[in-house]
């Protein structure tokens, strides 16, 4: 099963942070906002559809997430726990370590958003949409 959406790029968008990325419905970023790599997101952890989130909440579940931009994919692997609340009203965050909060879609994740491919952050940094797609295997 499936599920996509789209954010937007965003200028302040860095990319250095080593163990995290995140999405949020936030219209702006300052620079110091080093995990997030899409803005204006009309998605988040509350309004996911009920089949993904009941996937999401089964212990050591797969979860792709693929990013696309005009000039590049990327995707990253991690895994869904039952702990996950996935309740936040405005981010949702992958995880490389195993810590769980509200903003939390999936945790051990292989990527943060350092590791991401440089031709889809400098897409990022010109403003231009990801496509987001959560694959749950």
């Amino acid at each position: 099963m499936q599920y996509t959406f789209t954010v937007k790029g965003h200028p302040n968008i860095t990319s250095k942070h080593k163990t995290t990325l995140e999405f949020t419905k936030d219209p702006d970023i300052g620079i110091r906002a080093d995990c997030i790599i899409g803005v204006k997101s009309l998605v988040s952890m509350d309004n996911i559809p009920l089949e993904i989130v009941n996937a999401i909440k089964e212990d050591n579940r797969p979860i792709i997430l693929k990013l696309e931009t005009e000039n590049a994919v990327d995707t990253i692997k991690g895994y869904g726990d039952h702990e996950l609340t996935l309740d936040h009203p405005t981010d949702m965050v992958s995880r490389k370590s195993d810590f769980r909060c509200s903003r939390t879609l999936m945790i051990n994740a292989d990527k943060a958003a350092v590791d991401l491919k440089e031709e889809l952050i400098m897409d990022l940094k010109d403003c231009k949409t990801l496509k987001v797609t959560i694959i749950i295997n």
